[in-house]
């Protein structure tokens, strides 16, 4: 009894495996297909789903493998020319401060200017009161006159004394040729060569005189001068094109000598200045292009103009003068500057401040990606800040930038690599 239902159990089992999982092929032996074609088509289904499960685990490994990598985004960056500045702080001068003085005593008798007015160069700002200044200038004169008028007196009296003198000179030489023969005295010869010794006498008297009048003459001449460069000094000018920064004397005040009438400040163009260190002297050049900013915010350009070759004994530094037009007079003299003086440009990159790291040694750098997307090191100047980013040297001419995600690898990591243009 029990083989019995033991071998009904395992007909119904494989009944029920032959209903359940052939069913395919018991179809096909109802439908009248031989045993042999049934099991055929039964192995090769079982070798298709053999294939199919292996191309599955492939592909699932492939995955995995995948989804290890780390995925980094990457900026290409090709380097670009950096035009290097040297920064110095600095102050705004005027190019021109004078206080304008007296040369002579006397009372002002012009209105007064006022400060912030603009003058022309010789302009009127003081006018002194001329007191006897002409009157001295009519006398010097009057002395010219009179010297000049004694010149035909003393030629006259030089061409008399001149005659006079060949005159003696012809009576010597008679008389001592009379005496050679016998037939003048030597008493005669004496008194011929005295008369000729007096008419040199009177040659050079008369030569004496006339030079004492040129003399005069040459005197009376500077005392015209001095007398109308003393009315001249009455009326004190300008001196150049600018600004009073102060009011010019006030009508009826008494200026001496060395007194200020006035002060005039010219400020176009207007001079940036600043001190060099010396640490910095060999990147700068005469005539290199200079970008300024005022506190204002107001930006201005030119050329360095000036370059002191001689330190300041307390900074050691170097003074730098820039000149920079101001036809509107907008800067001011004394002003906060930041002066930016053009250097030699360098290659460098431009690239998002995010993408600087440190290495385990404490270097500043970037990590990049080669050509098989493995990470690398590398180490970078930090050459200028803005707002666009950050400029770094250092680096090839084209590299691949880790932009994000460069905290999260190591070097020689092979990583998933994601490229896109960074918005810096």
């Amino acid at each position: 009894m029990k083989i019995i239902s033991i071998i009904t159990a395992m007909v119904v089992i494989f009944a029920l495996y032959v209903l359940v999982f052939e069913r395919d092929s018991f179809d096909k032996l109802a439908s009248g297909n031989s045993i042999k074609s049934v099991v055929e088509a039964r192995l090769e289904q079982q070798n298709t789903n053999a294939e199919t499960e292996t191309s599955d685990q492939e592909v699932t490994q492939q995955i995995d493998n995948v989804s290890e990598l780390v995925s980094v985004v990457v900026y290409a960056s090709s380097s670009q020319t950096l035009g290097s500045y040297v920064i110095l702080r600095g102050e705004t001068e005027a190019a021109r401060f004078v206080e304008v003085r007296s040369e002579t005593f006397g009372q002002v008798v012009s209105e007064p200017l006022r400060k912030g007015s603009f003058v022309k160069k010789n302009d009127i700002l003081c006018k002194l009161d001329e007191g006897t200044r002409k009157t001295a200038l009519a006398d010097a004169a009057a002395k010219l006159e009179e010297a000049k008028a004694l010149i035909p007196q003393t030629e006259a009296k030089l061409d008399e004394a001149n005659s006079r003198l060949e005159e003696a000179k012809i009576n010597f030489n008679a008389a001592t040729k009379l005496s050679q023969g016998g037939y003048a005295s030597e008493t005669r010869v004496a008194s011929a060569e005295a008369a000729m010794r007096s008419a040199e006498a009177g040659v050079a008297t008369a030569t004496a005189g006339f030079e004492s009048t040129r003399a005069r003459i040459q005197s009376a001449e500077a005392g015209v001068a001095a007398a109308e460069k003393e009315i001249e000094r009455l009326i004190i000018k300008a001196p150049f094109e600018g600004t009073l920064e102060s009011d010019t004397a006030e009508i009826g005040s008494l200026l001496q000598p060395g007194a200020l009438c006035g002060t005039i400040i010219q400020l176009n163009p207007i001079k940036l200045v600043g001190f060099l260190p010396e640490t910095e002297l060999s990147r700068v050049k005469l005539g290199a292009p200079v970008k300024a900013k005022l506190t204002s915010g107001h930006e201005i350009d030119g050329n360095v103009t000036f370059l002191s070759r001689s330190a300041d004994t307390t900074t050691r530094t170097f003074r730098v003068e820039v000149n920079v037009p101001n036809d509107q007079l907008e800067i001011r003299d004394g002003q906060t500057v930041e002066i930016a003086i053009g250097s030699d440009g360098k290659k460098a990159h431009l690239l998002p401040q995010s993408a600087l790291t440190l290495n385990d040694d404490g270097i500043l750098g970037i990590r990049l990606i080669d050509e098989q997307n493995t990470t690398r090191f590398a180490a970078v100047n930090l050459e200028q800040d803005s707002k666009e980013g950050v400029w770094v040297s250092g680096l090839d001419d084209n590299v691949d930038v880790i932009v994000i995600g460069q905290e999260f690898v190591r070097e020689g990591v092979k990583v998933s690599v994601t490229y896109k243009d960074v918005s810096l």
